[in-house]
């Protein structure tokens, strides 16, 4: 294995990000080397000694569970740092830790409705996914957070297919995976029932799955998107491409609540976080759970390993 690190980013230093940090570091030292961005000030009084930093002066201190607006451009930089070290191949991956939007708005004009969108304006405006990922199953969105009225007017058949074929690249480049399967949710109940609950499926979401079989993508549906997530139906793909947030992000936590990790799919570099927020009622009170974070890192590994960094 490589030794270049995996870096994580700071995150918001009011939530538990520095606590799962330095857990996920405690679990994980002997298998992946990690470097923490961040600074060294918001750790939890008992971190090691040897816990590997790259120090950053943020300029105020950390208050668990009260977000500062003053540590806004500290948090925001500190991605910017991993994504540089990654790039500068200094790093196999950068692993972010959960960050408050409303502080870095109010801190630093922070532009982005969140990490995703930074992550690929530092890439160039690159087009990404979200994945969300676990042992027992993988699922993308290709709507995300919009109300659900207004999911039926965002879908279109160019972000179907940018959607599957961004997917389909990442799952061969980063999960190994030389021919990957493709299930496609349908929209409606039943997906649709020939028309009669809804014709997105007949009017789109057919089309693109049969243009897209035609360049040579094992991809299929539309499926009901209430019989694809059993055990039975999972075993026969790799992926499921949803239609909103929810029809995804249900079976993933209803399957693996602590360890699903979230994944930015088409980023030259490798890009994972916990799948959850700062959980900032909870911070500094020793009760924060890594296990997310730990297969974030794990998963980073993995891809990194993939790619052959």
């Amino acid at each position: 294995m490589s030794q270049a690190p995996i870096v994580i980013s700071c995150g918001e230093p009011a939530g538990i990000g520095p606590e799962i940090a330095v857990a996920a570091w405690a679990a994980l030292r002997d298998d992946v080397p990690l470097l923490w961005i961040g600074d060294p000030s918001h750790l939890p009084p008992e971190t090691p000694s040897d816990f590997p930093v790259l120090a950053r002066d943020f300029g105020a201190p950390r208050v668990p569970g009260q977000p500062n607006p003053a540590h806004a451009q500290g948090v925001i930089d500190a991605i910017a740092d991993g994504v540089a070290m990654v790039s500068d191949g200094q790093a196999r991956a950068i692993c972010t830790a959960p960050i408050h939007k409303a502080a870095l708005k109010d801190g630093a004009d922070f532009p982005y409705p969140g990490h995703t969108e930074y992550l690929s304006a530092l890439a160039g405006d690159v087009p990404v996914v979200m994945m969300l990922a676990c042992d027992a199953l993988r699922v993308v969105p290709a709507t995300i957070h919009i109300p659900l009225a207004d999911v039926p007017a965002q879908l279109t058949a160019r972000l179907l297919t940018d959607t599957a074929l961004i997917t389909a690249r990442a799952l061969k480049r980063d999960f190994g995976i030389p021919a990957p399967r493709i299930a496609v949710a349908g929209l409606n109940p039943h997906a649709g029932e020939d028309g009669k609950m809804g014709m997105e499926e007949i009017e789109m979401i057919t089309p693109v799955i049969t243009a897209l079989r035609a360049q040579g993508l094992d991809i299929f549906g539309p499926l009901s998107a209430d019989t694809m997530f059993h055990a039975g139906a999972r075993a026969g793909y790799d992926a499921a491409l949803c239609m909103y947030h929810d029809q995804a992000l249900i079976p993933i936590k209803t399957l693996d609540f602590s360890g699903g990790v979230n994944v930015t799919l088409g980023l030259p570099f490798i890009r994972t976080s916990p799948d959850h927020g700062t959980a900032f009622d909870i911070a500094g009170t020793g009760r924060a759970d890594a296990t997310s974070m730990i297969a974030a890192i794990r998963m980073a590994a993995q891809m990194a390993t993939a790619r052959g960094a």
